[in-house]
């Protein structure tokens, strides 16, 4: 069996191969100053400085970093700041026993109590009294030697039989609507849920609503959950006409996980109101009182007890909201006519299919 050797006779391969990883070695700072130092060599020293804001004993510092490498790129690249002799803390034993015992007897006790407790001892002993701060850093080194509770979670783990540590979990940073204000229906739909109790039986009710044009819709579940929530929004889009391009919800989380996951599939930006903050939803908590005063509340019953009719009712009285039913804030006509008003739909766009909503 013959062996090929990749770049077999291509002269200069291996040079450029060599030059390409060393290239690819180097940060972007060390990449600007071999451009500095090329038109440096190219130009002259003044224009380079009137070019560049780098002053001229850091060019020359660069250029002979440069010479005494023997012409290495990677000896352009910024060298560690770190100190060469680090500043080792310095506390009295008797502190740290103190502090330690303590702890260990109080584990909830902070430093700001031990600062007056640690002061009567200095006393008695002729300590110098460490700050609340200095305080707060021995109570750290302790809990790194575990000579004090660190008050962490442990948990045994199924798979290795062994005691492991439950780290917190990370908080996701939510986006919020802040001043955004939709202009086209299905820029913004908000959405909620409505909890009902029947009989000592819980039913959900996930509602939407347009915020530009006003078009509503609503299914009612037994649980609030990630997947009813998705299921809902599918239901929504096959009749919505329009593309929902953002949702704004609280932070439940019937509006997490599966919900969540599904929106950044379909690239439809999530905005979540600020905890304890139900008016940032104030349009879809409005539907939600409408929906209660001239629908829910005339048919609990059938919520509580046989959901498939509730919904077949629901959707019926949908219809007749969004196609027939005047609105102040719409000046008296329908959402349906003021999204034909305002925007030019063709039968293949209208997309307001009611029998898609079967279960």
């Amino acid at each position: 069996m013959q062996i090929h050797r990749l770049g077999y006779k291509i002269k200069g391969l291996a040079i450029i191969c060599k030059d390409g990883l060393r290239w690819g070695m180097l940060t972007s700072k060390a990449k600007h100053r071999l451009k500095v130092l090329g038109f440096w060599e190219k130009h002259g020293l003044c224009a380079t400085l009137d070019a560049f804001p780098h002053k001229r004993s850091t060019l020359f510092e660069w250029k002979r970093t440069f010479k005494q490498s023997n012409g290495k790129l990677e000896s352009l690249n910024p060298k560690s700041r770190k100190p060469k002799k680090k500043r080792v803390s310095e506390w009295d034993n008797r502190v740290l026993k103190f502090i330690e015992e303590l702890r260990n007897n109080h584990p909830r006790i902070g430093k700001d109590k031990i600062h007056p407790l640690l002061g009567e001892y200095c006393q008695r002993e002729g300590i110098q009294l460490p700050s609340i701060s200095t305080i707060g850093r021995i109570l750290s080194y302790l809990k790194k030697k575990d000579k004090i509770p660190t008050g962490r979670r442990v948990y045994l783990s199924a798979r290795t039989g062994r005691i492991l540590e439950r780290l917190p979990k990370k908080k996701k940073k939510k986006l919020r609507r802040k001043g955004y204000q939709p202009t086209q229906p299905g820029d913004l739909v908000q959405i909620d849920t409505i909890v009902k109790f029947i009989n000592g039986l819980k039913r959900y009710i996930i509602t939407a609503i347009d915020l530009n044009s006003d078009f509503a819709f609503a299914y009612a579940y037994t649980t609030a959950s990630s997947l009813n929530t998705k299921d809902f929004f599918d239901k929504l889009s096959s009749v919505a006409p329009f593309t929902v391009k953002r949702v704004q919800t609280d932070n439940g989380s019937e509006f997490e996980h599966h919900f969540r996951d599904y929106l950044k599939e379909k690239n439809i930006i999530h905005y979540h109101n600020y905890p304890g903050r139900p008016q940032m939803n104030a349009f879809v908590e409005r539907f939600n009182r409408t929906i209660q005063e001239e629908f829910v509340n005339w048919n609990q019953q059938i919520l509580g007890y046989n959901l498939d009719e509730f919904n077949h009712k629901l959707i019926n009285w949908l219809l007749w909201y969004n196609t027939e039913r005047p609105h102040h804030s719409l000046k008296m006509i329908s959402p349906m006519k003021f999204i034909i008003n305002n925007t030019f739909l063709t039968p293949q766009k209208s997309r307001m299919m009611w029998t898609h909503t079967e279960p």
